[in-house]
């Protein structure tokens, strides 16, 4: 496990972010280290899904300041696109392009992005497909796939571009459990690679086996910061209580 604020790879500092008169990110301020595997949970509007693409610059804050590998990201194009050649998200709607099989899902990004050539992309995507185990579906198109397939292919077309962080937008919300099972599975076996990983999910079973830290969202801040041991035994706010009191039914 990193410690918070060693080597760090991801620095917040009092970011703000609104849209309109929401505001979603008050003042946050956060440091991830290197090779850190970060779980952010929180009510709906809580700001986590705004914190993560805040980070491959999806989303651009409005001050504060926000540090990517040393990439200071204050708008410049060339910081940006220095910063998406680092990073890799994963959705949670099924976002693959539907023309492209699984296989040219996988590559796209790897020819067209980092110029790799058709033989060199296809041959890193299909070890990755084999990496989420859907490599037998490399030939099948989006709509041939059951939804738990199409996110184990979007994740292997994230990890296709051998990305220095890995980031998640709640990848399961829009499966059923048996489909969510066969992501976190895939996701858990990924994050034993130890590469950084930012995981926006309410799947509680995944945050306890995979985080080394555990954040709570609510209101645009981080309310609750703590390894798992502490975050479900003794958490410090009682927002963060009656937050798990809900999630897990106790």
């Amino acid at each position: 496990m990193a410690t918070p604020g060693t080597n760090p790879i991801v620095t917040f500092d009092g970011v703000h972010k609104t849209f309109g008169r929401f505001r979603a990110l008050n003042g946050v301020s956060l440091s991830v280290g290197r090779g850190e595997r970060i779980v952010i949970c929180g009510p709906s509007g809580s700001g986590k899904s705004t914190l993560v693409r805040c980070i491959n610059r999806l989303e651009a804050i409005d001050s504060g300041r926000l540090t990517v590998d040393g990439i200071d990201l204050d708008g410049d194009v060339r910081a940006i696109r220095a910063v998406r050649r680092k990073t890799a998200m994963v959705f949670q709607s099924l976002n693959l392009f539907p023309h492209l099989t699984a296989l040219g899902n996988a590559a796209f990004a790897p020819e067209s992005a980092l110029g790799l050539s058709r033989g060199e992309a296809e041959a890193r995507a299909m070890r990755y497909l084999a990496r989420v185990h859907v490599l037998d579906q490399a030939d099948k198109y989006p709509g041939q796939l059951s939804g738990g397939q199409q996110q184990r292919v979007a994740i292997a077309r994230a990890l296709a571009m051998e990305p220095e962080i890995l980031l998640f937008d709640e990848p399961t919300s829009a499966l059923d459990p048996e489909m969510t099972r066969e992501v976190l599975d895939a996701m858990i076996e990924i994050a034993r690679e130890g590469r950084t990983m930012i995981v926006v999910t309410h799947e509680m079973g995944f945050a306890r086996a995979v985080a080394d830290r555990i954040l709570f969202m609510d209101g645009g801040e981080i309310v609750e910061d703590a390894p798992p041991s502490a975050f479900f035994e003794a958490p410090r706010q009682e927002r963060t209580r009656a937050f798990l009191a809900q999630i897990l039914g106790h």
